[in-house]
């Protein structure tokens, strides 16, 4: 018995930085902003003090009230609409083109395919607000390289306003996390590839079956068992992708009739801008519950659906 306790003791003992930066830097942070968003806590008020005439106070859910069913709802929900169209688009088209990279980096004809895993490989690794900052220069509309080179192969005849126009810049920052996120996906299905039997293939051919036909039998359900996971972490680390749509265009271009969110800003930007820019915090927290609360039952409704909390038997 003392020995046990003894082992236990010193278990805790090696957790024990762990746990206490667990706690300082996430779970404390978390308790706080919770307790923030049931109050009118803002810059203005700050200084006054709790409960006295000019200072902040404790008002429930009027926070959460504002945001879904008072004056912010007609901001809120075509926020949530457009984040959600950016995570879905981020995540699929990543997924996407680095399949189409890693089949192709995968045919035993391509000698050169370590050089071009290499290659394809930089954009990830590169950091990517420095990536994302150098796009801003290159979609600048006056002298950006990407418009160049679409005037020069005549593919358009004006400059196209990538940064400053509605429907262009929601575009651009598309593209830019696609440039951002393909490489890892890429590397996922290389991985994923190459764990499938060449067996499988080879029956197939037996069978006659034809490529799409080994692609869609074979090849997209073994990717999926092994991919699904992933894609839902990286659902969710889109959905709250916060860097791609503040330091491309600062959430730009502005919307009319908005008070905090531009054509670009996604949820996670619009918490930023409500907390810094304005200066609200108990609103802004009440946004980051909120936007926890969504990205949480979204993943949990795909695990279920993918059938992840299933045992697996052996």
């Amino acid at each position: 018995m003392g020995i046990k306790l003894k082992d236990s003791i010193q278990s805790y003992r090696y957790l024990s930085p762990a746990i206490i930066s667990i706690t300082i830097l996430s779970v404390l942070p978390m308790l706080y902003t919770i307790f923030i968003a049931f109050t009118n806590y803002t810059l203005k008020n700050q200084n006054h003090g709790y409960g006295t005439a000019n200072g902040w106070k404790v008002v429930g859910l009027y926070q959460f009230q504002q945001v879904l069913t008072g004056p912010l709802k007609a901001e809120f929900f075509p926020l949530l609409g457009w984040t959600l169209v950016f995570t879905v688009v981020s995540t699929l088209g990543a997924f996407i083109i680095g399949l189409i990279f890693a089949m192709a980096l995968g045919d035993k004809n391509m000698k050169e395919a370590f050089i071009y895993k290499g290659l394809l490989v930089i954009p990830w690794a590169l950091p990517g607000a420095i990536t994302i900052i150098s796009f801003k220069g290159l979609f600048n509309s006056q002298y950006g390289a990407i418009n160049s080179i679409l005037m020069q192969f005549n593919l358009i005849h004006d400059p196209i306003l990538w940064l400053t126009s509605p429907m262009a810049s929601r575009v651009a920052v598309i593209l830019v996390n696609l440039w951002l996120g393909f490489p890892y996906m890429m590397n996922v299905c290389i991985g994923a590839l190459a764990a499938i039997p060449d067996t499988y293939y080879e029956a197939a051919d037996i069978d006659g079956a034809g490529r799409w036909e080994k692609f869609v039998s074979i090849t997209l359900p073994s990717l999926t068992n092994v991919s699904y996971p992933l894609l839902i972490a990286n659902f969710a680390f889109n959905f709250n992708n916060f860097n791609s749509a503040y330091l491309l265009t600062e959430g730009g271009p502005s919307k009319a009739g908005s008070s905090f969110a531009g054509w670009t800003d996604i949820i996670g930007s619009a918490t930023f801008k409500m907390s810094v820019d304005k200066g609200n915090f108990g609103l802004g927290a009440a946004m980051s519950i909120l936007l926890f609360v969504i990205i949480g039952t979204l993943s949990i409704i795909n695990m279920k659906i993918s059938g992840q909390f299933k045992e697996v038997e052996n």
